[in-house]
Order: structure tokens, then C-alpha cells, then sequence
């Protein structure tokens, strides 16, 4: 099991930056592929972007694609969203999220352990 507490959300203006953070602790956080996931309201939560336990490869939804960048880091068991170019569209909670297994994957139901999310709200 991972406990993960997200950071880092806040309010900017449509083309700004943010970077979120999420702390995990846990003996499993480096056999763990890691997820973004968001959730606007009145919607369903959508994946964002994962990457695998050891780092090496990445996958994101083509919304953020070229925007978004996922990474960690095991030595501190942390890893982040730099999020770039930002667009009101992307206001949300943003969730991350272990899954089971070190690969990566979009479905929300690989993913066993949540953070208790970070509002990110992106004004025009």
C-alpha cells in the first residue's frame, strides 16, 4: 500500500505554469507505475498522464500532450506534474494515483492507492 498527499495546486492565469507534487510513502512506491488523473466538476475523473515505476517511459492523454510532463523521483519517493501552457480547461482536482502493477496505463482501475487531490484552477 502507498499513502501519496498531493502539493503544488493553486490558481494562475490561462498560459502560466504549475507544478504538482506527490509525496508517497510506502515500501511499494518504486515497483509502482504513477498516474495523474483529473476531475472537473460535474464530470467523470480522467486520466492525465503515467509513467512507469523506473521512470523510463511516460504516456499522456493528447490533451496535455506537449503541455504536460510527468516524472519522478524514487530516491525521494516523489513524483510531479509540470504542467506548461495552461488553459481554463484544465481547472480541476487532479488526483495522483499508484497503480498495481509498473507499467503504465490509463485505466483507473489499475490504480489501487489515491491522493487526496489538489485544485488547480486556470483563469482566462
Amino acid at each position: 500500500q502507498v499513502q501519496l498527499v498531493e502539493s503544488g495546486g493553486g490558481l494562475v492565469q490561462a498560459g502560466g505554469s504549475l507544478t504538482l507534487s506527490c509525496a508517497a510513502s510506502g515500501r511499494t512506491f518504486s515497483r509502482s507505475a504513477m498516474g495523474w488523473f483529473r476531475q472537473a466538476p460535474g464530470k467523470e475523473r480522467e486520466f492525465v498522464a503515467a509513467i512507469t515505476s523506473s521512470g523510463g517511459n511516460t504516456y499522456y492523454t493528447d490533451s496535455v500532450k506537449g503541455r504536460f510532463t510527468i516524472s519522478r523521483d524514487n530516491a525521494k519517493n516523489t513524483v510531479y506534474l509540470q504542467m506548461n501552457s495552461l488553459k481554463p480547461e484544465d481547472t480541476a482536482v487532479y488526483f495522483c494515483a499508484a497503480a498495481s502493477s509498473g507499467s503504465v496505463t490509463p485505466r483507473r482501475d489499475w490504480y489501487n492507492d489515491w491522493g487526496q487531490g489538489a485544485q488547480v484552477t486556470v483563469s482566462s
